[in-house]
C-alpha cells in the first residue's frame, strides 16, 4: 500500500547526489504523515470513489466521438443529415462539452446533471440517426453501428456505473424504437422495451454486485491497513507517539500529534538527530545505559525517561520512549523504530506528592518527616567530625489567642509571615522546619560556637516579635527557643531533640519569650517532674491533698465575710510543697479537673459547717472551666451538702475567656442559674479586656496582690491603679477584694481607695480546717496585726562588719540587709538614735542609724540609699557627672 511504499521509500538510502537527504527525508516524512493521518495526496488521475462527481472526467470527449461518428456515417454512406438530425448532434455536443462545468457542482444533485448532461444529449444523438436513416436515406446498417459504437464508448466512461449506463442506452435506442412504432414496424418497440427490462435487471444486479466488491474491498481495506489506523487513532488520543531515525541516528518519521502537542515545528523535527531532541534524564540508576549506547549497539530500550524542552513556557518535558532497530531483507541496518509517552503529569505529580511528603504544605519549610531524615543523616555520618550539629526547637508565645481571637485562616497566614522571617534571619545557615501547629525547628549542620547560637536565638526573638498586619489588624506575639547541640546533648535523634524540648520547657517556665541552652540539669528537672507527678497521682487518690482557708474581711464592718480555700500539699518526704509547683504539673497531666471537683466538694462539705453569713472561694482552673460538666456537678455538690449557692464563690481568671466564646458564654449562663457568686481573679494581670466584665457576669473584682505590694511606697503607682478598679466595680455594681496586705499602710490606702473587701495576712495567714472552725467559734470580728509600714525587700546574709561609734569600734553580723538600712546582730541595749559608721566590706563604709533595739539585734537605717549592681552586691550610686568620689568623703571612706 501507499503507506508500506512509503516506509521502504524512507529505509533506502539517497543515491542521487544532487538531493539534500534532509529535504528528502523530510518530503518522505511528510507523504507517510498524510498517509497515516488520513489526509488525501494531491488527486491525479482517475477520481477516488468517495466523492465520486455524478458524470466522469472524460464525459465532454463524447461531443467529438458523436460529431465524428456522424462525419464518418455521411462519407461512407454519401449522404447528408437532415436539418433536424443535424441540430441534434451539435446540440448533443454542446450539451456534452458543458458537462465540465457542472461535473464537480456540489449544489445540483446528481440526477439532474446525469438527466441533463447524460440522458438527454444521448437522446439527441439517437434521435439524430434515426431521423437521418428514415428521412435522409441512411443505411440502416451504419446508423445501428453508430448507435453501437456511441453507447460502447459512453459505457467504457461509466464502468461501475451501471444506472447512468442504462439511462445512456436508453436516450440512445428510445427515438429508433419510436421511429420504427410510427413507421408502423412494432417489432423494434418491443425489443426496445424488453432490452429495457433487461438493462434495468442487469442494472440492479450490477449495483448491487459493485456494492458487495465495494463492502468486500473496504474490508479488505481496513483489515490491510488496521495496524495503521488504530496508531492514528492512538495518536490522535494524544496518550502516545511513533517516531523513526535512519541508520544515522537522524529523525526521518514522527508524529505530527508530538509536534502540535508540544508547540514544535514538525519540519525542524526532521533531520535532526534523536538523541540531541531528546536528552536522558541524568538522575535516573541506568542513566549511564543511555540512548547513544543503545543506538551504537543497536540493542533496544524500555520506558527510557527523556527530557525537552516545553515552549508552551511550562517548564520541562518528560517523555518515556521505547526503541527497537529495524533491518532490511539482508540484515543491513536501517535505523531505530519506537514510540513515546507524555511523563510530565506523572513526574508532576510525583514531585507534588515528594513535596507533600518532604515539605509543610502551609510555610513551604521542611516537615517533620524531613527534618528527621535530615537530623538522622548527620548524627549517623560516617566521619564523626561531621556529625556536629545544633537543634534549636521554635515555640511561638500567644499564637493561640490569636488562633482564637481572629480565626485560622489569619491564624495560618501568621504562621506563613512567620516562617519568612525565619528563614531571612537563618539565610542559609541551616534547615528551617515546621514541625506542627504553632512549633518550628531549625538545624545547623556544623559545629557552632554557643556565643553565635546565642546571637541568631536572639535575632530570631527580635524578627518574629516584631508586629504583624494582616488584613487591616495589628497583632503582635512571640517565640521562645530551645537549642541542644550534638553529641554533646545527645548522640542519636531522639536524645538531641528530647535536649532541645528540655531546654525549650525552661525557656518558657523563664518568662517566655527568650532562649535557653540545655544543661545536664534539666534532664534531672524532667526526672523530678515525672517524680513529682507520679507521687501528685497517688496524693490525689489517698486523700494526701489539703484546704487551707484564708478570711476575707469586709472592710467597712471589719467581720470575716469568708474564706479563700488555698490548696495544700504536706509530702510525706519532702514536706509542704508550694501550690505554684505542683498545680502546673496538674494542668499538665490532665490531674486538675480531679482536683478542682475535690476541692470544690470539701468546700461544700466546711461550708455546711459555718454561719450563714460565711461564704467560701474556689479557684477553678481554666480547664476545669472548659468542662461541659462543671455546672451539673456543681449542683449536684451543693444539693448534697445542703448549702444555699450563693455561699460559693467561683474564681476565675481572664484565660478562660481565650477559649471557644459561644461555650464560654454558655458555662457562665449555666452557672449564674445555679445561683454560684462569680469573681474575676488577677484583674489587671492578664490581657484585662474591658469586654469581659461587660459580657461575663462577675460579681467581684480580686486586685492582684502585685498591685498592693508597694503601693505605699513613694512615686509608686499601684495607689492609683486600685483607685480605678475600686471605682470601675462599684460603677458597675460589683465588689472588690484586694489581695496581699500585709501591712498598716497598705490597709489604709485600701480603705481609702474603696475596696469593699481585704484578704492579706494583716489579719490572717491561711488556716486549715480545724483553724477556720476554732477561729469562727470566736466570733466574726477581726483586727488587723502587722507593721505599721512596708519595707524594701531585704537579702539574707550572714557577713561580719565592724561598727564605729567616736572612737568606739565594735564587731557585729549582719542577717540581712536591704538598700535602705540593716539588721545587726552581737550590740546590746543600744539607744535609738545612735548613730555609728559601718564598714560593710573593704571598701565600702556607710553612716546609719539605730531605730530600734531588741536584746542582741539592732536596725539601722542608712543616710544613703544604697544600689544593687548586676550581681546583686550593695554599693552607693555613682556620683553626679562632674564629681569623683574623693577619699575624704564621709559617706564612702575605707575603714580600718
Amino acid at each position: 500500500m501507499s503507506g508500506q511504499v512509503s516506509k521502504q521509500a524512507v529505509a533506502q538510502p539517497c543515491l542521487d547526489g544532487s538531493q539534500d537527504p534532509v529535504r528528502e527525508r523530510r518530503r518522505v516524512a511528510k507523504a507517510t504523515s498524510s498517509v497515516q493521518t488520513g489526509k488525501p495526496a494531491r488527486t491525479t488521475g482517475r477520481d477516488p470513489v468517495e466523492g465520486t462527481p455524478a458524470l466522469p472526467l472524460q464525459w465532454p470527449m463524447l461531443a467529438a466521438a458523436a460529431l465524428l461518428a456522424a462525419v464518418t456515417c455521411g462519407v461512407i454512406a454519401q449522404s447528408y443529415p437532415t436539418i433536424p438530425a443535424l441540430m441534434a448532434f451539435l446540440a448533443a455536443g454542446l450539451l456534452f462539452s458543458l458537462s465540465r462545468t457542472v461535473r464537480n457542482a456540489r449544489s445540483i444533485p446528481h440526477l439532474l446533471v446525469t438527466t441533463a448532461f447524460g440522458l438527454v444529449p444521448h437522446l439527441l444523438v439517437g434521435f439524430g440517426f434515426a431521423e437521418w436513416m428514415y428521412s435522409g436515406g441512411l443505411p440502416a446498417g451504419l446508423g445501428f453501428a453508430a448507435i453501437i459504437a456511441a453507447g460502447s464508448m459512453a459505457a467504457v466512461f461509466l464502468a461501475g456505473r451501471p444506472f447512468p449506463m442504462m439511462f445512456t442506452n436508453l436516450g440512445l435506442w428510445s427515438p429508433m424504437a419510436a421511429y420504427s412504432a410510427w413507421q408502423g414496424d412494432m417489432t423494434v418497440l418491443y425489443a426496445f422495451v424488453a432490452a429495457v427490462l433487461a438493462g434495468i435487471g442487469i442494472a440492479l444486479f450490477q449495483a448491487h454486485y459493485e456494492r458487495d466488491n465495494e463492502e468486500d474491498r473496504q474490508a479488505e481495506e481496513r483489515l490491510r491497513n488496521r495496524s495503521m489506523d488504530i496508531m492514528q487513532d492512538y495518536e490522535a488520543t494524544g496518550q502516545g507517539w511513533f517516531w523513526e531515525t535512519d541508520r544515522e541516528g537522524r529523525i526521518v518519521y514522527i508524529s505530527q500529534e508530538f509536534a502540535n502537542r508540544y508547540g514544535l515545528d514538525h519540519d525542524d523535527l526532521i533531520g535532526q538527530v534523536f538523541t540531541q531532541v531528546f536528552e536522558v534524564d541524568p538522575d535516573e540508576r541506568d542513566a549511564e545505559r543511555t540512548i547513544k549506547f543503545h543506538f551504537t549497539a543497536q540493542s533496544a530500550f524500555h520506558d527510557m525517561p527523556v527530557r525537552g524542552s516545553d515552549r508552551d513556557g511550562e517548564g520541562s518535558s518528560w517523555w518515556s520512549v521505547n526503541g527497537r532497530p529495524i533491518f532490511d531483507g539482508f540484515d543491513n541496518f536501517c535505523g531505530f523504530r519506537g514510540s513515546g509517552t507524555d511523563l510530565t503529569e506523572r513526574r508532576r505529580s510525583t514531585e507534588r506528592a515528594s513535596r507533600l511528603a518532604m515539605f509543610d504544605s502551609l510555610t513551604g519549610l521542611a516537615n517533620r518527616h524531613s527534618l528527621s531524615q535530615t537530623l538522622s543523616k548527620l548524627l549517623t555520618n560516617p566521619d564523626q567530625s561531621r556529625r556536629q550539629c545544633a537543634i534549636l526547637m521554635l515555640d511561638l508565645d500567644r499564637f493561640k489567642h490569636v488562633n482564637d481571637t481572629f480565626g485560622h485562616p489569619t491564624g495560618d497566614a501568621l504562621l506563613v509571615q512567620v516562617a519568612r522571617r525565619i528563614e531571612k534571619v537563618v539565610g542559609g545557615a541551616g534547615v528551617v522546619g515546621r514541625l506542627g501547629g504553632d512549633e518550628f525547628k531549625i538545624i545547623i549542620p556544623r559545629a557552632c560556637e554557643k556565643q553565635q547560637l546565642e546571637q541568631l536565638s536572639s535575632d530570631i526573638i527580635h524578627a518574629v516579635s516584631q508586629p504583624y498586619s494582616l488584613d487591616g489588624k495589628r497583632m503582635v506575639i512571640g517565640v521562645s527557643i530551645g537549642i541542644a547541640l550534638a553529641p554533646e546533648h545527645g548522640s542519636c535523634s531522639e536524645r538531641v531533640i528530647r535536649s532541645a524540648d528540655l531546654a525549650l520547657y525552661a525557656a518558657k517556665d523563664a518568662g517566655r519569650g527568650r532562649y535557653h541552652l540545655f544543661s545536664p540539669d534539666l534532664h534531672a528537672a524532667a526526672q523530678e517532674r515525672n517524680q513529682l507527678e507520679e507521687e501528685l497521682r497517688h496524693a490525689i487518690d489517698n486523700g494526701s491533698l489539703q484546704l487551707h482557708y484564708q478570711p476575707v474581711v469586709d472592710t467597712v464592718s471589719e467581720q470575716i465575710s469568708g474564706f479563700e480555700a488555698l490548696l495544700r500539699w504536706n509530702h510525706p518526704t519532702h514536706g509542704w510543697i508550694s501550690p505554684e509547683k505542683f498545680v502546673p504539673v496538674a494542668e499538665d497531666a490532665g490531674l486538675i479537673v480531679a482536683i478542682g471537683e475535690w476541692a470544690i466538694r470539701q468546700a461544700c462539705s466546711d461550708l455546711a459547717r459555718w454561719p450563714e453569713k460565711v461564704r467560701c472561694a474556689v479557684n477553678v482552673s481554666p480547664l476545669q472551666f472548659a468542662d461541659p460538666n462543671l455546672p451539673d456537678m456543681i449542683a449536684k455538690t451543693i444539693a448534697a451538702a445542703g448549702i444555699k449557692p450563693s455561699r460559693l464563690e467561683l474564681e476565675i481568671t481572664e484565660s478562660v475567656f481565650l477559649d471557644d466564646d459561644e461555650g464560654t458564654d454558655a458555662t457562665f449562663a449555666a452557672l449564674k442559674k445555679v445561683g454560684v457568686r462569680l469573681a474575676l481573679d488577677d484583674f489587671g494581670t492578664g490581657y484585662s479586656s474591658l469586654g469581659y466584665l461587660k459580657n461575663a457576669p462577675f460579681d467581684k473584682i480580686k486586685i492582684d496582690q502585685g498591685f498592693v505590694r508597694g503601693a505605699t511606697l513613694p512615686g509608686s503607682r499601684n495607689g492609683a491603679i486600685i483607685a480605678a478598679i475600686s471605682s470601675l466595680a462599684t460603677a458597675l455594681g460589683m465588689d472588690t477584694t484586694a489581695e496581699g496586705v500585709e501591712n498598716l499602710d497598705e490597709l489604709d490606702l485600701i480603705r481609702r481607695h474603696g475596696c469593699s473587701h481585704i484578704q492579706g495576712y494583716i489579719y490572717s495567714k491561711p488556716l486549715s480546717p480545724d483553724q477556720a472552725d476554732a477561729r469562727l467559734a470566736q466570733g466574726l470580728a477581726i483586727e488587723p496585726t502587722g507593721p505599721r509600714m512596708s519595707r524594701e525587700p531585704r537579702r539574707a546574709m550572714l557577713r561580719r562588719v565592724v561598727l564605729q561609734h567616736g572612737e568606739d569600734f565594735y564587731n557585729g553580723t549582719i542577717r540581712n540587709m536591704s538598700a535602705q538600712g540593716a539588721l545587726v546582730e552581737g550590740l546590746w541595749n543600744v539607744p535609738e538614735g545612735t548613730r555609728f559608721r559601718i564598714a560593710l566590706s573593704d571598701q565600702l563604709a556607710v553612716n546609719a542609724e539605730v531605730r530600734w533595739c531588741c536584746e542582741n539585734r539592732v536596725g539601722v537605717r542608712f543616710d544613703q540609699k544604697l544600689w544593687r549592681d548586676k550581681n546583686g552586691q550593695f554599693d552607693l550610686p555613682a556620683p553626679p557627672v562632674g564629681r569623683k568620689r574623693q577619699n575624704g568623703d564621709s559617706s564612702h571612706r575605707r575603714t580600718a
